[in-house]
Formats: structure tokens, C-alpha cells, sequence
């Protein structure tokens, strides 16, 4: 067994609790400068996901306006080509030699002219479908800046407060380890589920005006004593909490 799990067990239930409730004031401070960040963190993810969804859909729709300005190329082009071809049956016509010709060269002019009208119908319906798409992309555009605006500002707020923070969270969480290392698995575990567990983050209380000082209910005399002995781990039998005497939030024992 390695020296480190050795000092875990040999260290006294005094000594544990002592760990105990000095590992829970340092990660209230921890708490306490997450929480001054606030939802921020959050709102700046939020706020991106957003602009990377607002560039995805901007992309999409200039993806679409391009296909829909080459279609209408396309379709000029079959204009261009059926009028040139109505153009050349016009010039046969005058050189027919029977009435089957003469049919022939008729039904290919109307087909070209079917396709010229066709090609009309279908250049109008994509001119009103980039009309559309062209006031939504300004829509979207417009959206885009203003989100694009309130991220940077958000950014800034987080940066501010990280920079203003890391440093003391930084020292505050290698504490955190070093007094994780003198708490044995099990107990250690315990107080991270409480923490878990409860809105404000205490899994370990003191005992004030012979109550928990986590969900204030009275606590028994003889069970205080117990408290104050330090022979014991006490958990609140109302909340759950793990109890240390008041003597610990002035450092006696």
C-alpha cells in the first residue's frame, strides 16, 4: 500500500472533519466566483450556436440565389436556342416540296415555341422565388449583425470577469486538491453527492444555536455532544448534511 493511502487511514476522524469543512469553504469561494459569472458563460454558447446557425442558413440561401440565377440562365439559353431554331424552320419553309414537309417544319416551330414559352414561365417563377429568398437573406442578415453584436459584447463580459477571476479560482482549486488528498474515498464522495444534491452547495454545516446550519432543524443535546467529541462522522438526520462543531469556524479544536 502506497504511503499516501497509509496517511489517509491513519489520519483521525478530528483531523478528517477538519479537512472536511476547510475543503468546503474553499469550494464555496470556487461557487461564489462561478456565480458572479452568472449564466454568461452559457449565454455566450447560446449566442453562438445561434450565429453559427444564422451564417449555416445565409450560406444556404446564397447557395440557392446562385442556383436560381443559373437556372435562369439556362433557361435564356433554351430561348436563345429555339428562337435561332425557329429562325432556321422559318428559312426551310419557303423550300418545302409537299405538304408532309411542310407539316413537319410546322410542328418543330410550335415545339420551339412551347419551349420559349415554357422557358418564360419558368425564368418568371425564379425571378418571384429570388425576390423572396433575397427579403429573407436581408432579414437573416440583419438578425445575423445584431447577434453577431450582442456575442461580441457577452465575449467581453465573460473575458472581463475570467480575467478578474482565474487567478484566485486557479489558487482556490489546487487547495481544493490538497484537502481532497487528506479525506478518505468513501467520505470524500459522500460530501461531493451532498454538494450535488442541495442548491447552495454545503454538504458540510456547522452546528449554530444547536441547529443544522444547513436546513436549520434542531439538533438533539446528547447528538451535539456526539458532534463535538470528533470520534464520529454526524450527518443531519433531517438533510443529510455532515456536522462539525462550531469550534471549527474559529480554528479551535
Amino acid at each position: 500500500m502506497s504511503k499516501v493511502a497509509n496517511e489517509k487511514i491513519d489520519t483521525s476522524v478530528e483531523e478528517r472533519l477538519q479537512a472536511l469543512f476547510e475543503l468546503q469553504q474553499i469550494d464555496s469561494k470556487i461557487d461564489k466566483i462561478r456565480t458572479v459569472r452568472g449564466e454568461l458563460p452559457l449565454e455566450v454558447r447560446d449566442l453562438e450556436d445561434l450565429v453559427a446557425g444564422l451564417e449555416t442558413r445565409l450560406t444556404k440561401f446564397t447557395d440557392e440565389l446562385t442556383a436560381l440565377e443559373d437556372s435562369i440562365t439556362e433557361k435564356k439559353n433554351v430561348m436563345k436556342d429555339a428562337t435561332a431554331a425557329i429562325k432556321k424552320y422559318e428559312a426551310q419553309q419557303g423550300k418545302v416540296r409537299n405538304n408532309r414537309e411542310y407539316d413537319s417544319i410546322t410542328k418543330e416551330m410550335e415545339f420551339q415555341n412551347l419551349e420559349i414559352q415554357l422557358a418564360e414561365k419558368r425564368i418568371k417563377e425564379y425571378k418571384a422565388n429570388i425576390i423572396s429568398k433575397k427579403e429573407v437573406v436581408e432579414i437573416s442578415e440583419l438578425e445575423l449583425k445584431e447577434k453577431q453584436k450582442d456575442l461580441k459584447i457577452k465575449r467581453k463580459e465573460l473575458d472581463d470577469i475570467i480575467a478578474e477571476t482565474e487567478k484566485d479560482e486557479a489558487s482556490l482549486l489546487k487547495k481544493s486538491k490538497t484537502s481532497e488528498g487528506l479525506i478518505d474515498a468513501r467520505l470524500l464522495n459522500a460530501y461531493k453527492r451532498l454538494r450535488g444534491n442541495v442548491l447552495n452547495g454545503l454538504g458540510v454545516v456547522s452546528v449554530e444555536r444547536d441547529a443544522c446550519g444547513g436546513c436549520f432543524n434542531k439538533i438533539p443535546p446528547q447528538r451535539q455532544l456526539d458532534i463535538r467529541s470528533h470520534k464520529k462522522v454526524i450527518v443531519c438526520e433531517h438533510c443529510g448534511r455532515i456536522l462539525v462543531d462550531a469550534d471549527f469556524l474559529t480554528g479551535k479544536k
